[in-house]
């Protein structure tokens, strides 16, 4: 009797098709390829920063535990010292004013390019005519070369013979002329000043992009609630900007706290060690004393720094997006 008319069921053979009509023996196999795409995709950015960033920042982690000196590029000898570097460092006075130097001027920068280019933000936002030029002008220190804004301005803030003292004295606000970068009291704060001109279109063109994507319609909502400009302005428009003042005061303070090329250009470190930073001690120790070992105790320094601050940023930002503020 055949067994389509006997009744009997067939014997299964077969896997049971899952409930999509795809066997379920391949679903395992199918996420595996696209994890396994996922990596072969990812290889090369991780191979870069394991090459370009990993292996320098091992290094210079080793390095502060040995006695690199230039001797070693020609014996290829670096003794261990153990913490012999750190020791040095910590315990030179230099130190302790270069860290307080550095996180003032990196503070009075950020908070100064940061106010400035968001009220410039606020302000290009509204469209007017020739804003597209003018925005244009203002991106013009970003783009020149910070040697080249440094010395221009070195030239600028001269005592005897700079435009700006030459104005005050035109203006009958100063008499001899303002020491801006020869006195102790005040070279970094031009410096500070300085970095604040230089850093301005930076913020202002990442927070005018992140203003361009705020709906209208939330302004509009709050303008029919009643809510004045500044109210709207501050539980409005800050935010939705939250995202993008984060990348901002990250990225500025990365940039900063590492600075050298302007300090150099403008001031040298002087006078009397009034504008040393850990990036220009970093520079003294490594480049004009030749003990490599001390000059990667500092850039650790500045790297454990620049994650710390990373770190609890972007933390405090994310619990304040989870509570809703």
């Amino acid at each position: 009797m055949s067994i389509l008319t006997s009744g009997t069921p067939a014997k299964e053979t077969g896997s049971v098709p899952a409930p999509g009509g795809a066997p379920r023996a391949g679903t395992g196999g199918g996420r595996s390829r696209r994890r396994l795409l996922g990596w072969l995709f990812a290889a090369p950015a991780v191979v870069y920063m394991l090459a370009f960033f990993g292996y320098p920042l091992v290094r210079n982690v080793l390095m502060s535990f040995q006695e690199f000196t230039p001797r070693t590029y020609f014996t290829g000898e670096a003794p261990f010292n153990g913490l012999e570097n750190w020791r040095a460092v910590f315990s030179d006075d230099l130190f302790g004013d270069a860290l307080w130097q550095t996180l003032l001027f990196t503070a009075g920068s950020l908070a100064g390019q940061f106010t400035i280019g968001l009220a410039l933000a606020v302000f290009f936002s509204r469209r007017f005519a020739l804003s597209g030029f003018v925005r244009a002008v203002l991106l013009l220190p970003w783009l020149v070369p910070m040697v080249v804004s440094a010395v221009v301005w070195r030239r600028l803030l001269d005592q005897e013979h700079g435009v700006l003292n030459g104005l005050l004295t035109a203006l009958g606000l100063s008499d001899g002329g303002v020491p801006w970068l020869s006195s102790p009291d005040l070279a970094l704060l031009s410096a500070v000043l300085v970095n604040i001109w230089i850093g301005v279109p930076f913020n202002m063109v990442i927070l005018y992009g992140g203003l361009q994507e705020i709906p209208r319609e939330l302004h509009e909502a709050a303008a029919l609630d009643g809510a004045g400009a500044w109210r709207a302005f501050r539980s409005v428009t800050l935010p939705a900007l939250r995202p993008v003042v984060t990348v901002v005061l990250v990225l500025g303070f990365m940039s900063t706290i590492k600075i050298l090329d302007l300090i150099l250009a403008l001031t040298g470190g002087g006078p009397a060690d009034s504008t040393q930073t850990l990036g220009t001690m970093t520079y003294q120790l490594s480049f004009l004393e030749l003990d490599f070992g001390q000059g990667a105790v500092i850039g650790n320094v500045l790297i454990l720094i620049s994650a710390v601050f990373a770190v609890l940023y972007l933390r405090t930002d994310r619990g304040d997006l989870g509570r809703g503020k």
